[in-house]
């Protein structure tokens, strides 16, 4: 069976990995040190560093294809792997607009996509921040600052409070490494996900939309189907997302994050080239889950069902507590599988900090379960697996 080389040893790549088992293949990882959460796991890891390329050239060594957990490896490296006969999937002429948040503005207005207002603060500082006072001037400084790239989970994005907010954001972060471009604040009512996955044969396929609620600047909850949403704008959200895939050419999952304004109004917000934490949910909730997906199309295999198995599937991230509970994560599931036996548990095998990604948790609703039981038993459990406390306040000692 063919070997898949997996750029980042994160917990993308290790739950890719797990897929990779049930269908026989042989996941290769490139993580950074030997307790990267899927070099804990795989059989087949190469330690070495995303940007250097020699590391890159010994990791695609025989591999079929060499795919990504995260968008961050240079993208000359990519081409000089791709000059080298190296199957880059997404390859790189795909993956720069996952990249470069201003390439990207630029492509999906030329592809009469709808996409927030947007200004480039890139080149000489002085003549920049005169570019962001006439655009704030022009959107009454309803301003959001980003960096052009390498930001994920809010970092790189400064949601801005006015004009000396913006100004102020601005003169901290220009002029260095970081490059920024600037974007109207859009009057949203939640932001939505559109994941589809794209094999080189031109094959497409789409998961249901769905809701994705932000803490901190990261997702904490992912609600699947996407609760209200009318099926007219659930198809355009997906046909827009499969149109942008075919378009740029993406080999793999992609992930186009939307607005959807207080108008009814899609707008697209960002997008990744690789399994996404709003996909997390189909592991137990859909037929295929995003992890097999990706799989088959980096091999070319035809695609998987992407139904729901449920009407209501909730997911919940387990985020390091601010401060770390004295109980073992081991106590911790172990209270939990004897309260609550359906949640499914997936833990990602880092150490616990504040807010830090280290798990998640899935509820599959049962028939006619309404999508705020769900959400709630979903987030409570996420909550004790962080923190120890029950939100409801249960006490097992007290408990009848």
């Amino acid at each position: 069976m063919p070997t898949v080389t997996m750029i980042g040893g994160g917990q993308l790549a290790r739950m890719t990995h797990q897929s990779a088992i049930a269908l026989g293949e042989c996941l290769r990882v490139l993580a950074g040190s030997a307790d990267e959460p899927a070099a804990q796991v795989s059989a087949n890891v190469v330690i070495g560093a995303h940007d250097d390329l020699e590391a890159l050239r010994t990791a695609a060594e025989g591999a079929v294809a060499l795919t990504f957990d995260h968008e961050g490896v240079p993208l000359a490296h990519l081409q000089a792997l791709e000059a080298e006969g190296v199957q880059v999937r997404p390859p790189s002429a795909a993956l720069h607009f996952a990249q470069d948040k201003m390439a990207m503005r630029r492509r999906l207005s030329e592809l009469g996509l709808p996409v927030p207002d947007f200004v480039d603060l890139s080149g000489d500082v002085p003549a920049a921040r005169e570019a962001l006072i006439a655009f704030g001037d022009a959107h009454d400084w309803q301003v959001v600052l980003k960096a052009v790239s390498g930001g994920y989970d809010g970092r790189g994005v400064w949601i801005t409070s006015g004009r000396d907010d913006a100004l102020a954001a601005f003169d901290a972060n220009a002029g260095g490494d970081t490059i920024l471009m600037a974007e109207e604040k859009v009057a949203m009512a939640r932001e939505l996900s559109a994941m589809v996955a794209r094999s080189p044969f031109g094959q497409g396929a789409a998961w249901p939309v769905v809701e994705t609620v932000q803490r901190k600047g990261q997702c904490a909850v992912v609600l699947a189907p996407a609760p209200g949403l009318s099926e007219e704008s659930a198809q355009r959200a997906q046909q827009m997302s499969l149109q942008l895939a075919d378009e740029l050419g993406v080999i793999g999952n992609m992930a186009m994050e939307l607005f959807e304004t207080v108008d009814g109004e899609l707008i697209v917000n960002e997008l990744a080239m690789r399994p996404h934490n709003s996909g997390h949910w189909t592991m137990d909730g859909a037929v295929t889950s995003q992890f097999e997906q990706h799989l088959r199309a980096v091999l070319d295999y035809p695609l998987g069902d992407t139904s729901a198995r449920s009407e209501v599937v909730v997911m919940a991230n387990i985020l390091g507590a601010e401060d770390a509970p004295a109980m073992s994560m081991d106590e911790r599931l172990h209270h939990l599988f004897a309260r609550m036996p359906d949640a499914k548990v997936h833990l990602y095998g880092k150490s616990e900090r504040p807010d830090r990604k280290i798990g998640h948790v899935n509820i599959v609703g049962l028939p006619g379960a309404t999508v705020d039981d769900v959400r709630e038993r979903a987030e409570r459990a996420a909550t004790w697996m962080s923190t120890a406390v029950w939100t409801d306040g249960w006490d097992p000692h007290t408990a009848s």
